[in-house]
C-alpha cells in the first residue's frame, strides 16, 4: 500500500489532466456538461428542502403586582418613593464617579501627567456639548423642582 501512495503525486495529476484536456476530442464539451449536470444533481439530492412556516404567536402572560384599586394619591406616593430611591442610587453613582476621578487624578499626578489641563479640556468639551445640544431638555434643577411639586401634590 505504501508503494501505491508513493507513486501518487498532485503535480503529476495536474500535468496528466492538462495533457488529456489539451488533446483535441470531439466530445470534450458534451462530456463536461454531463459531468457538471450529474454533479449538480447529486448535490441537490443532499440539500434539504427549506420550508418556511409562520411562527406561532407567543403566549403572553401578564403579571400584575400592583393593586388595581389604588387611588391616585397612592400611585403618586409610590412614584415619589421610587423617585427617592432613584435619586439615592444616582447620588451613590455620582459619589463613585467622583472617587474614580480622584483616583485617576492621583494616578496622573504620580506619573507626572498634566492633570489640570486634562480636566480643563474635559470641562470645555462638556460645555461645548451642552451648547451644541441647544438646551431643549430641562436641567436637573428643573426636574427636581417638578418632581417636588408632583410629590407635594400627592401629600396634598
Amino acid at each position: 500500500m505504501k508503494d501505491f501512495f508513493r507513486r501518487i503525486s498532485p503535480f503529476r495529476a495536474v500535468k496528466d489532466f492538462t495533457h488529456v484536456w489539451g488533446e483535441p476530442t470531439p466530445h470534450r464539451w458534451p462530456i463536461l456538461g454531463v459531468a457538471c449536470a450529474a454533479t449538480f444533481a447529486i448535490f441537490m439530492l443532499f440539500v434539504p428542502e427549506g420550508t418556511r412556516i409562520v411562527p406561532r404567536a407567543p403566549d403572553l402572560i401578564y403579571i400584575s403586582t400592583l393593586d388595581e384599586d389604588r387611588t391616585e394619591a397612592e400611585i403618586i406616593a409610590e412614584n415619589c418613593a421610587n423617585q427617592e430611591l432613584q435619586d439615592a442610587i444616582a447620588a451613590r453613582l455620582e459619589e463613585r464617579a467622583e472617587l474614580r476621578r480622584d483616583i485617576y487624578r492621583a494616578l496622573g499626578e504620580a506619573t507626572f501627567v498634566d492633570v489640570d489641563s486634562m480636566v480643563e479640556e474635559a470641562e470645555r468639551r462638556e460645555q461645548a456639548e451642552a451648547v451644541a445640544g441647544g438646551g431643549s431638555e430641562p436641567t436637573g434643577e428643573e426636574l427636581q423642582l417638578s418632581i417636588a411639586e408632583y410629590c407635594a401634590r400627592a401629600a396634598g
